[in-house]
């Protein structure tokens, strides 16, 4: 199945809510905003995100569905060792008073511990029922691109039908305009019918495009079938429209019929589009 790249998925389960976006982009990319204390299941998480996914940009937000009061604790150790280190110092500058409560609060930054009490279970099972809803938004949006992407590879294919053509007539052409020119610039003198064959043979040559024709054929196969089987296919499918570019490109180098070149505007106007597409597909 296609998938875009571009999604939305949300859920609530116990404590937490769980929205997840995604965009496009070349590589997988994920960015985590929660709670402080949430942050030592981030890696986890991540890891979920890229066993499901293998593109895109992915905007995950964790929120408490509500407030929680903390259970308040302190370092003993580290209060024990701030209150040591502190009567060495009075020792040592043979400071007076008495280190208390309240001289040892000035570092309740250091010793001071908030501990939530979650049902962590319930944060995995909002977070995979967000990935399950985004992954749908995806797969349908994949298959509107699918369908879209397999119309416009019918359009291609007719426009290299005409192609193939006006390949056929471009010898005959090829022949009367060559023969028409020398003619005007001759005029009564008489022409080397021989010499005329052997320049139109040439310019032929120059101007075959069949070549080019039978690859952009064999490319619109490639990609119907990419299309067909679905999966990964994103980074393929704008390679093998590169290399239609490149088919377009030498065909228009080599041909001056208008109707070609007229075909071909077309075609690269098509060829623009379906990368555009390509880039949002997984």
């Amino acid at each position: 199945m296609i998938q875009s790249m571009t999604g939305y998925g949300s859920a609530e389960c116990g404590d937490f809510k769980v929205e997840i976006r995604s965009l496009n982009h070349r590589y997988i990319d994920i960015t985590f905003r929660m709670p402080q204390d949430l942050l030592k299941y981030e890696i986890p998480l991540r890891n979920i995100i890229k066993g499901r996914f293998s593109r895109g940009k992915f905007d995950v937000i964790i929120a408490l569905t509500q407030e929680r009061i903390p259970n308040i604790g302190f370092d003993m150790g580290r209060a024990r060792s701030i209150y040591n280190s502190l009567n060495q110092l009075k020792d040592a500058l043979r400071l007076t008073g008495e280190i208390g409560i309240e001289t040892i609060m000035t570092f309740r930054d250091m010793i001071l511990t908030e501990a939530f009490e979650y049902n962590i279970d319930s944060l995995f099972e909002a977070f995979n029922v967000a990935l399950d809803n985004l992954s749908l938004m995806r797969e349908e949006e994949g298959r509107n691109l699918r369908d879209d992407l397999r119309g416009k590879l019918d359009l291609l294919a007719g426009y290299n039908e005409q192609l193939s053509r006006y390949a056929e007539e471009s010898p005959v052409q090829i022949k009367e305009r060559l023969t028409e020119r020398v003619a005007n610039l001759l005029g009564d003198v008489k022409i080397d019918e021989a010499r005329i064959l052997q320049e139109v043979a040439l310019l032929i040559e120059r101007a075959d495009i069949n070549e080019e024709i039978t690859r952009i054929d064999s490319h619109l196969r490639q990609m119907r079938k990419l299309i067909s089987e679905g999966d990964t296919i994103g980074r393929k499918l704008d390679f093998i429209l590169q290399e239609l570019n490149r088919e377009v490109n030498t065909i228009s180098s080599k041909s001056s019929d208008y109707r070609i070149s007229s075909l071909l505007v077309d075609m690269r106007a098509e060829i623009e589009k379906m990368r555009e597409q390509a880039q949002n597909i997984q």
